[in-house]
This record gives structure tokens, C-alpha cells and sequence, in this order.
């Protein structure tokens, strides 16, 4: 069903328009290949083009109107409108909003923010929120999922407009609730424009995606503005990490605050907790009363992970017997801490961990649920992305591994060799034993066939990824699978 241009305007910063405001919008695209007849056109600058390029392509598809920031060209058909803005993506988003009849306020929304935990916090509050029998959407690096289907999520958070339209049908489904990843390009980039948030919840942060935000400052500027507000209205509770130094400069942002960690945090905490190789439990100590956990999740960090869903949880205002339900019944996340057992006597794992900080935190974990053991990591860097984690990421594991395999990661445009002379650099400062092995499938075997009985073995860096990028080609990929096959061919699981 269409909508006039003037309604799908609404709440638009206009500079200028030409052309019908009574005209008939059918479909919204910023991609010329989304472009069919009828089309509201919105162009965007991006990173590596500019949608103003491609405008006379997406008249000739069929747009019958153009968002631009740009004024309007000469050359422009007739026939179409322009609409001249401040801020084309703010533009985008609330159009969106507008065209898909405001599917946000119908429901409570979360959203996680932070460097490190934001998908597993994801996950733990959507199975709390379906214990508690709500019909949710969830948002993140892994997949998109809504009551009705399941996509591919070419970003940690979804374009405003698939976001809006990904809320609506939750709604029309008869969802109440949307969990997501509120990353921080999505957030300097206004994809959640228009939102407000039930609960906008802060893990922790640490450096990452300076490439994109050019300093740590700005980096940490794109978190907070979750918590000062989206367009919408700030979130109603703000759920911080009270041993995180960084929470102390969100408090009072929200309307309401939630804290939870280990070191003293007023709400949500425990005294103390269990770890074993196969799961943890703790009594948590909550303003809803205390709360008995038991989680097949594994180490420290994912007893923050859920304190922080249950933080949420009491934001929402879930009952405690969903929280306690939801915590037990997720029993794994893809790509995070993940365990690959064929029945060999040496504990294999695959974890997404991609920054100095997560590296860290994934072998912490390995030495909590295997401290006797060798710490074996494979790991590489991203091409393209920041290259100033390169020599911290090789720094920590020199230091806390016994062995290190460098690698490939998704080499994207640079030269593999070259991203791992920048890492090598940290492993020469740390002293660390390591070797070099550019093939991804032959660094997993090699890894795993330096295993002895009681050690731990970590594929770091890709987790749930089912892709390596070249800068010719993308290859199926994933570090489980190929894990599974060298182990086969070391005579396990036959």
C-alpha cells in the first residue's frame, strides 16, 4: 500500500523541494538495484560512493522522487520530484518510519552497545523475552530474525530502512519486542534515528573501529548517543556496567538507570559464582528479588553477559521465572566461545574475539575452565580495518599464549604477509613463541595438531562468519567446519 510524498515526509528537515507533495510513493530504496516504479529515492554518501551518482540511473528504474543533500541538478527528468535535506540519512530513517506507519512505537525495544558481549547479551535477553512467551525480533552480527523469517545480516545493525521495515513485521506478527546490536558505525551513521529504546544497555569499552571513528574519543561519542537519544526521546533505563570506568560518563543520560556488574553495583550483582569447563552458576542479586542461574555459557565474561540480560529483563519487566528459563535454555551462541568435540582429550574452541581486549578475554576464559592445560591461539587480522590492533592483538596472545599460529583473516584489499608482519611486531615484544602459517585451513591444522591431552585450542577472529574475503574473490568458510575436518583426519569422531 503507497503513501503520498508529503506524508512520507513528515517530521523531514527540508531545504528545498520541487514537485507534487500529493504524488504516490510505492517503495523506498537507497540501493538503485531495490529501485521499481514508483519509488522514493534516497541518496546516500558512503564510505566508498556517493548515491548522488547513481540518481539518473534510479529515475530510469522508476523513482518518481529523489532525497538528496545535494540541490537539484539541471539534467534531472522532469518528471521527478527533489527533495532537497540537511541530513539525508536522518532523512531516510524517518521516512522509513513514516512509510512503514511508525512499527517502533508498538514496541518495547532494547538495544546492546559496547565492544565486547553485545551478541551474547542479545541472545540472552530474546530467550528470556520468549521463556516469558513474547513474540520478539532479534538484531545482530550473526542473522536477523523476526516471528516470520530469518535474513542475512550483511551489518551488526540493519540499515534504518530494513529496520524499519523488520519492525513492522514483528508487529503485524503480533511481536512486542525487538532485541538489537546497536553498533557504533550504526550509531554515528543514524540508522536507529527515530527510535526509542525501552532499555539501551552498555557492556564495556575498549578500542576498536578506529579506522572508521578516527580516534577513541570519537568512538566512545557514537556509544553515548544511544543513551542521549535516537530521535526519539532518550531510552527510558539506561543499563550500565558499573565496573566499566566508561559507565561513569553515560549515568543520568536515560531516564532511569539499572546498574549491574561484580565490584558493587547497586541492582544487579552476585557474590560469588561457579565455573566449570561445561557451564556456570551463581545466585544473582536483583531489585526483583534473588535469582538462582544456571548457564551452560562459560567464564567470567558471560557472568556479565547475564547480569546484563537480566538487568534488561527487570527493564522490561519480565518475570523472574523467564529470566531464570530464558538463561538456561540458551545454550550456545555461534562463533562465541563455541566448542568443537569430536571426543578428543583437548578442549577446541572458535570465537569471533577480533580486538586486543576480546583476545584477552577469550584466554582468560580458556584458563578458567582449563588451567592446567597449554594455550594454543590461531588468530589473524582484518584487511582494510584498523591496523593499530595488529601488534596489540600479537602482544596479548605472546603473552598469555604458549603457542601462537598467525594467519589470514579476511585479508579484504591488503596483502596477508603485511598484515602479518604488523601483528608479529607485537608477538616479538611479548617474547612469545609463534609461528606463521598464511593459509587459514592449514594454520587450523596446524593448531590442532600441536594439541596434547588437556590443552586448549583457540580459533580466534571469525567465529560465525561463513565467508573469508579476498580482494578477488570471497570464499565459503568456517573456522568449525574446518576445525571438524582436521580433527577427523587426526582420527577423532570416527
Amino acid at each position: 500500500m503507497g503513501m503520498k510524498l508529503e506524508e512520507v515526509l513528515r517530521g523531514v528537515q527540508i531545504v528545498y523541494h520541487f514537485g507534487e507533495p500529493s504524488m504516490e510513493i510505492a517503495h523506498l530504496a537507497c540501493h538503485t538495484r531495490n529501485v521499481r516504479p514508483g519509488t522514493l529515492f534516497i541518496a546516500l554518501r558512503g564510505a566508498k560512493d556517493d548515491g548522488n551518482r547513481f540518481v539518473a540511473q534510479a529515475v530510469e528504474g522508476g523513482a518518481v522522487a529523489i532525497i538528496s543533500e545535494e540541490p537539484k541538478p539541471p539534467t534531472l527528468a522532469s518528471g521527478a520530484a527533489w527533495v532537497q535535506v540537511q541530513e539525508a540519512r536522518k532523512a531516510l530513517a524517518t521516512s522509513a518510519a513514516n512509510f512503514h506507519r511508525h512499527p517502533a512505537e508498538a514496541l518495547q525495544l532494547v538495544a546492546i552497545t559496547g565492544t565486547n558481549g553485545k551478541t551474547t547479551v542479545a541472545h540472552l535477553v530474546d530467550s528470556i523475552i520468549k521463556a516469558a512467551g513474547g513474540k520478539s525480533g532479534l538484531f545482530g552480527t550473526i542473522a536477523y530474525h523476526t516471528p516470520l523469517a530469518s535474513y542475512p545480516a550483511p551489518n551488526t545493525t540493519p540499515e534504518s530502512l530494513d529496520l524499519q521495515g523488520f519492525l513492522a513485521e514483528i508487529r503485524d506478527a503480533g511481536g512486542k519486542y525487538a532485541v538489537l546490536e546497536a553498533s557504533s558505525h550504526a550509531l554515528a551513521m543514524d540508522r536507529l534515528w527515530g527510535c526509542r529504546f525501552q532499555a539501551a544497555v552498555f557492556t564495556n569499552l575498549t578500542r576498536d573501529h578506529l579506522d572508521f571513528h578516527k580516534s577513541f574519543a570519537g568512538y566512545f561519542a557514537a556509544k553515548r548517543r544511544l543513551f542521549e537519544g535516537t530521535g526519539a526521546g532518550k531510552p527510558e533505563w539506561g543499563v550500565l556496567n558499573t565496573d566499566d570506568p566508561y559507565s561513569a560518563q553515560l549515568a543520568g543520560l536515560a531516564g532511569k538507570t539499572l546498574t549491574y556488574g561484580l565490584e558493587g553495583a547497586p541492582d544487579v550483582t552476585t557474590r560469588k559464582f561457579q565455573l566449570s569447563p561445561e557451564r556456570l552458576s551463581f545466585v544473582a542479586q536483583t531489585p526483583a528479588g534473588k535469582l538462582e542461574i544456571q548457564s551452560a555459557l562459560v567464564g567470567k565474561m558471560n557472568v556479565y553477559n547475564i547480569l546484563a540480560a537480566i538487568a534488561a529483563a527487570v527493564a522490561l519487566g519480565l518475570p523472574t521465572d523467564a529470566m531464570r528459563t530464558g538463561i538456561a535454555g540458551l545454550k550456545s551462541v555461534a562463533g562465541r566461545f563455541q566448542r568443537v568435540d569430536l571426543g578428543q582429550p583437548f578442549l577446541v574452541v572458535v570465537d569471533y574475539a577480533h580486538t586486543d581486549d576480546a583476545l584477552e578475554k577469550l584466554m582468560l576464559t580458556a584458563r578458567e575452565v582449563n588451567p592446567k592445560g597449554r594455550i594454543i591461539t590461531m588468530f589473524g587480522c582484518g584487511g582494510d580495518r584498523d591496523r593499530t590492533k595488529r601488534p596489540l592483538m600479537g602482544e596479548v596472545a605472546g603473552r598469555m599464549s604458549d603457542l601462537v599460529v598467525v594467519t589470514s583473516d579476511n585479508p579484504r584489499g591488503e596483502d596477508p604477509l603485511k598484515i602479518i608482519s604488523d601483528i608479529v611486531v607485537g608477538l616479538q615484544k611479548a617474547q612469545g613463541k609463534y609461528v606463521i602459517e598464511p593459509d587459514r585451513e592449514k594454520a587450523i591444522a596446524l593448531a590442532l595438531d600441536e594439541a596434547r591431552a588437556g590443552d586448549a585450542v583457540l580459533l580466534a577472529g571469525k567465529g560465525h562468519e561463513t565467508t573469508q574475503v579476498f580482494r578477488e574473490r570471497t570464499v565459503n568458510w568456517s573456522d568449525a567446519e574446518k576445525a571438524h575436518q582436521a580433527l577427523h583426519r587426526l582420527g577423532f569422531g570416527t
